[in-house]
This record gives C-alpha cells, structure tokens and sequence, in this order.
C-alpha cells in the first residue's frame, strides 16, 4: 500500500487526497488552518460570501471528475437570460449589448487560422487587429472576470481568448453550488473521510516529511517555494480589490455588471441563490483589478462608481459591508510566450509534486487546481501522467 502526505486542505488537497485514497493509498493531509477549504472557504453567518466572486465552470474533465462521484451537489438556479439583467459599462454608462465589433471576438473557434490567438502576441495587439482597438479593449476588460488581472490586454492572445469565450459563453458555463463553495468543500471532506483519509487541521509543515511516502503540496505557489526553498517556483498572479455587500433588496437590481471601460465586475449572488442573506437582502461580490501604481481605495472607488449606476440608492440601503485585498491569489496568468507548460511542473523530484492554480496544468480558474492534482496523484503512484485526450497534462 503506498502511503501519501498532501500538504494542503484546500480543492487542489482534497482532490490528490480522494484520487490516491480511491487508488488504495493510505493518505495524510495536513491543513494550515482550523477549516478545509483553502480559498473556496465560504464566511460563516448571515451573509455566506466566498473569498471574491466564485463560480465552477463545466466545460471541463474536473467537472466529470466531479459529478461521477456525486460531489458537485444542488446547484443554485442561474436566472433566465432575459430577466438576468446582465449589465455592461461601456463609455460611462451601462448598456445591455456589447460593441458590435467584440461580438466578433467571441465565435466559436475556426479552422481559419486568422482567429486562433497566438500564444507569443499580446491580446490587445491580436484582438485589435481583428475587430479594431475599442473592441479589443472592451474584450480585455470583460476577460477579467476570468482573470484577475490589472490589464488583461497586455497578457498572450491565447490565454486570454480561451477565458474570454468560455466567460462570454451561452448557455453560460458558470455554476454555482447552493450555499457557497464551502458546501461543495464539505462535500469532497466527507468522501475523503470515508475513504479513510487522515486529515490534521491547524498542523502547518515546515519541511517536507521523509519517510512518508511521496509528498503533494497542494498549497499557494509562494507557501510551496518556502516550504521546498525552492525560489524558482514563482509566477505571474493577479493583485484585486474584493468588495462585498449587502443591500435591502429592491426591485430593478441587476444580476451582473462588466466594466468593459476598465477590468472589474460586480454580481448579485442572491439572484440564483437566496440562501446567502437574510430574507429582504441581497448580497453582491465584486472584484477590481489593482494596477501596479494603483491603491485598493482606488479600485473600490471604481466599484462604487459601478454600485452607483446599477444598485439605484445602494448607500442608503447598506446593511452590511467588507473589503479586501486578493495579493497573488488569483491563479496563475501566462504572458505573452507562455503557456501553461511553461509554469512550475508538477513533479518537482524526490518523490515532491506540486499542485494549485498556478502550476503547469490546463485549465480555468479553480480548473488548475483539480487537474494538477490528478496529475500529481497518478505521478506519485508510478502511473503515466494523463493523456492529452485526458487532461492535456503530457508535459507537466
């Protein structure tokens, strides 16, 4: 029976903890903190916000992995298109269509080679030379809700296209599990207690263990370069104000906003979801990119222009208010030359495996985290790694 540590209580933990557990491993995961979850953790109380707007995207093999073993759970009911009121600022005000010329950035991709972004251009420079620069911009700004990230038109074309049509999507891809992350957290706990696994809390590692077995950390990339010292585990994340709030409800709200002038977005996550406030409130999750010379005053001072033009008389209906500064913690983001594989690697040697949202594995998002985990798992165990029809995981 092998035995295997994973270092990390978070989505990309519990995943390498039941994939190894299923496979027969004997498995120990240690967690920093006094709860599971890492950041798909869900506030405790009346208002259940997750750490910034979450969702789980189903257009990919974690989402298979998922549902054949029962974990995704109730999901909350997204609004039908045409009452969604889905809003757009784009030249000061809010609209409810795009640019016509963005439209043209989000087809489907084609056989045609004019409309595969390249890996080794910028977004801006691509997308504008399909669709003209003022479309560009709006499609690198309405990109950051999948990406966190200050200025999402200087990244590569490829990376920042693929997020772009999946968050552009219809029907949408986005799924919300009701109750927040953290329900589907206590989900995957459960199913990792009842295949045995050992899970520690509040038991940070300082070292790696020797003489356990291979290692998964499955911690944040700046926690795993300390943990291994190990400098070279370093890469590009996002730096993003998160404000929540909760308002007396009122009818006319919209559901979602997109700031197509500059990257942000604003969601009221009560609209599919009714058990995240108190009855008669609403609770809406926004997230600001912050530039390099920017403060966060600055970005949340951009999210109540925002608040302003799509919550009519929110200041007045406040019942509850938080904010919050996401350093580095927004999964990884490839610049112009890079792609995934070009990340840390899974295996790091000795018997060490990496994985989170910001190692070499495909993916969106939380996407990251379950499938360099997997790898991480069938690696450990000796096995190949995932196939490209699998995970596209050959060179991680």
């Amino acid at each position: 029976m092998h035995r295997i540590t994973v270092i990390g209580g978070g989505v990309a933990g519990l995943t390498a903890a039941i994939t190894a557990a299923e496979a027969g491993a004997k498995v120990t995961v240690y967690e920093a903190h006094h709860t599971l979850g890492g950041r798909a953790r869900t506030a405790e109380g009346p208002y259940r916000t997750n750490e910034g707007p979450h969702a789980l995207y189903n257009g990919g093999p974690h989402w298979t992995w998922l549902r054949q073993r029962g974990l995704i759970g109730p999901l909350a009911p997204i609004p039908p298109l045409e009452g969604a009121r889905l809003r757009l600022h784009h030249k000061g005000v809010l609209r409810r269509t795009p640019p016509f010329a963005m439209l043209k950035l989000l087809r489907r991709r084609t056989p045609r080679r004019a409309h595969q972004a390249p890996v080794d251009v910028d977004f801006m420079t691509w997308a504008t030379e399909q669709a003209g620069e003022e479309a560009a911009r709006a499609a690198a700004h309405y990109s950051a809700v999948a990406i966190f990230h200050h200025d999402p038109g200087s990244l590569s074309a490829a990376f920042v296209q693929e997020r772009l049509r999946r968050a552009a999507k219809l029907p949408p891809e986005a799924q919300y599990p009701r109750g927040g992350w953290a329900s589907l957290v206590d989900r995957m706990a459960a199913r990792a207690w009842n295949l045995g696994v050992r899970v520690e809390t509040l038991a940070r590692v300082d070292s790696v263990p020797e003489g356990r077995g291979p290692v998964v950390v499955a911690t944040s990339l700046d926690a795993a370069r300390r943990l291994l010292r190990d400098d070279s585990l370093t890469w590009t994340s996002g730096r993003t104000a998160l404000v929540d709030v909760a308002v007396r409800s009122r009818r006319g709200d919209a559901f979602a906003v997109s700031d197509l002038d500059a990257p942000g977005w604003l969601e009221r996550f009560t609209a599919q979801d009714r058990t995240l406030a108190p009855a008669g409130e609403q609770l809406i999750q926004g997230q600001f990119p912050i530039g390099p010379r920017e403060s966060r005053a600055a970005a949340v001072t951009r999210a109540e222009r925002l608040l302003d033009l799509a919550f009519e008389g929110w200041r007045e209906r406040v019942t509850w208010r938080r904010e919050a500064t996401a350093n580095g913690r927004t999964g990884a983001v490839d610049p112009p030359g890079t792609t995934w594989r070009d990340r840390p690697s899974v295996d790091r040697g000795d018997g060490v495996y990496l994985a989170g949202d910001q190692v070499a594995a495909p993916g969106v998002l939380s996407e990251v985290s379950f499938n360099s985990a997997l790898a991480a798992v069938s690696l450990a165990l000796g096995r190949r790694s995932p196939g490209p029809q699998e995970l596209d995981l050959k060179h991680a």
